[in-house]
């Protein structure tokens, strides 16, 4: 055998070798889970919580980085440029991967081609919340009154999930309301309470413990089904509003170009502690609804979102950058 012919052969196995090292040795530094919003919202907390129980098991640390700004446009940005090596995690949702190439005429990023889906967190049913003294007890009364004065309602931010979902819901009920943003939705649960406001569209993460303990009154919940932690309040959809479905969730991306063993890796740690005790106990005492989707499975999600909430936003002209 030549010389030339012993290269070519040894070059793919020398390859080889070098990959299957490379994955033996992985991971050999921390993580960073980079967060597009401040400290003490919801994508942190759940950042942190998840990254604390992966940590251990996959052997390195996970630190949580806050980079806020222009809808996380910034933290996306950090995400989609840095290597493919699957050490950088990015905390996504909505907005992120759906909602901002309605939104803004340019990104530094693309959410299409940039990121790889690593794994689901959850879904977040929303609600319509009222005073508990106030003069409406269903959705039929807030949307008769609509139609005699508009209604205000608050939400976190202007494009969060609420507002959109809020906005989709005008657009297939009739309902007439006017939109107040706030930062955050406990700003927006406070200010209904002072009785600066009329009516607020939260999370069940943040609203539930005001609805359980009667401090303010849901009118309905936008999801398919009624909560089993809110089985009293009825969703639009039996109140005959079929297509007035929307929600809030959240997920794990990291770059595009990352191995296929990583991804399956990191996939199969964040599954795991999501389904763990810890989370299950917590996710069901906050209405937070899991799917164990594999990363094609997440993927096919984003995809459908896409499908509804871009031509929708576009219709309905809100855009974020003039």
């Amino acid at each position: 055998m030549t010389l030339t012919r012993r290269a070519a052969l040894a070059t793919p196995l020398a390859l080889a070798a070098a990959s299957n090292a490379q994955a033996q040795a992985w991971p050999d530094r921390p993580f960073r889970w980079v967060v597009g919003y401040p400290p003490g919202g919801a994508s942190d907390a759940f950042a942190r919580l998840i990254a604390g129980l992966m940590g251990p098991r996959i052997g390195q640390n996970v630190v949580v980085e806050n980079r806020p700004g222009g809808g996380a446009v910034l933290a996306s940005e950090i995400v989609a440029r840095a290597p493919a090596d699957g050490y950088t995690w990015m905390h996504v949702d909505n907005g992120i991967l759906t909602y901002n190439p309605a939104l803004y005429s340019r990104l530094p990023y693309n959410p299409d081609t940039d990121f790889t889906g690593v794994g689901f967190i959850g879904r977040f049913p929303l609600y319509i919340v009222v005073k508990a003294d106030s003069p409406w007890n269903s959705f039929a009364d807030y949307l008769a009154a609509s139609r005699r004065q508009a209604p205000n309602y608050g939400t976190p931010a202007v494009a969060s999930p609420h507002h959109l979902a809020m906005e989709m819901v005008k657009r297939r009920t009739g309902l007439e309301a006017t939109h107040v943003p706030f930062r955050g939705g406990p700003a927006a649960i406070q200010e209904l309470l002072s009785g600066n406001i009329e009516s607020v569209v939260i999370d069940c993460a943040t609203g539930l413990p005001y609805i359980r303990d009667g401090r303010v009154k849901a009118l309905c919940v936008f999801n398919e089904a009624r909560s089993p932690e809110a089985p009293n309040v009825p969703t639009l959809r039996e109140l005959g509003h079929a297509d007035a479905v929307a929600y809030g969730w959240q997920g794990m991306c990291v770059a595009k170009a990352t191995p296929a063993p990583i991804v399956e890796r990191l996939s199969r740690e964040m599954m795991a502690v999501i389904q763990g005790p810890e989370l299950t106990s917590r996710f069901t005492t906050l209405g937070i609804e899991y799917r164990p989707w594999s990363p094609a499975e997440f993927a096919a999600f984003v995809e459908s979102e896409n499908q509804v909430w871009r031509p929708l936003i576009r219709d309905l002209g809100i855009r974020l950058d003039g």
